[in-house]
């Protein structure tokens, strides 16, 4: 019963980090700017989670209270404008490049757990989090006729690190909202996003063919409604460093579907700063030891 379990969990994970990986695919074959992609992604997301959690009954009774309401809503927020700066991060780094970045997030956890809480990264996180930045230097190298400084390039990596942190940020928000279902949370937040992007979205330029269309619905019914209920399925079965070595798969897909639909080839020295990038996410993910001291994590929560 528990190989079954741990089974289903895997393919449920494989199946949500394979999802994500194409998020970049539709948000530029959609056609559409930023906001609108955000917003359409939000309402249609919005939706479908509905659904979901109404039919599994987690609606009623109504599991917030005023406080945990408000952290939900700001989580939200911080997660709205994540994927903002990362959907506008792939029309100046390209989507290899931006979700490679976009892998930084464990570092800025560790960032927040030190500035919030008090807690010391033991040596061997550190270790990882320099060679993830190595990596980061790699990336940021252009080679000639390629990606220039002048075409945004530094932009995009600003804006991949800048949806990073705020995805951090939101984690650590909703770490506070214990004993509630996520896909209510998941729920909330895309209901906030949809408010939060009405009067940014550019309605006089709406999709005018029916596959454009399609994009918007596969982004907030699939990558959204579909994935996130996948996702929570497979995180309440698997152990942490399964689910970390599973995530991998994200950036892996991201980096395939972008060589084979736009044909992104990628330097010697890039292809090597993202595997530095992940690599340094797996050892702080999966708490590999470099030999460094031995862990010291003190911490003001008790």
């Amino acid at each position: 019963m528990r190989s079954q379990i741990g089974l289903s969990g895997r393919l449920e994970m494989i199946a949500a980090m394979a999802l994500s990986g194409t998020i970049g695919y539709f948000v530029v074959e959609s056609g559409q700017s930023v906001w609108n992609v955000v917003f359409f992604r939000c309402l249609f997301g919005a939706l479908s989670l509905f659904a979901y959690c109404w039919a599994k009954g987690m609606l009623v009774p109504w599991p917030f209270s005023t406080q945990t309401l408000m952290l939900a809503l700001l989580s939200g927020a911080a997660i709205v404008l994540n994927w903002v700066l990362l959907f506008s991060s792939y029309g100046h780094a390209s989507i290899s490049i931006a979700t490679a970045v976009y892998n930084t997030q464990p570092f800025f956890l560790i960032l927040l757990g030190m500035i919030l809480f008090g807690e010391r990264p033991t040596g061997d996180a550190l270790g990882f989090i320099a060679l993830a930045f190595v990596g980061l230097l790699m990336v940021t190298q252009v080679e000639a006729g390629g990606l220039s400084w002048s075409s945004g390039y530094m932009t995009g990596l600003l804006q991949a690190l800048g949806a990073a942190f705020l995805y951090a940020v939101a984690s650590v928000i909703v770490k506070q909202l214990k004993g509630i279902p996520p896909h209510v949370i998941a729920l909330v937040q895309a209901m906030l996003g949809t408010l939060m992007l009405l009067p940014l979205a550019d309605f006089s330029s709406l999709p005018m063919e029916f596959l454009q269309w399609g994009y918007l619905a596969v982004l907030g019914v699939v990558h959204t409604g579909i994935m996130y209920i996948l996702l929570y399925a497979a995180l309440q079965k698997l152990p942490t460093p399964v689910i970390a070595v599973l995530s991998f798969i994200y950036p892996a897909v991201a980096i395939l579907v972008d060589y084979l639909a736009y044909g992104r080839d990628l330097s010697l020295g890039q292809w090597s700063g993202i595997l530095l990038i992940l690599l340094g996410s797996a050892g702080v993910n999966l708490k590999w030891r470099l030999g460094f001291t031995r862990p010291v994590i003190s911490s003001a929560r008790t």
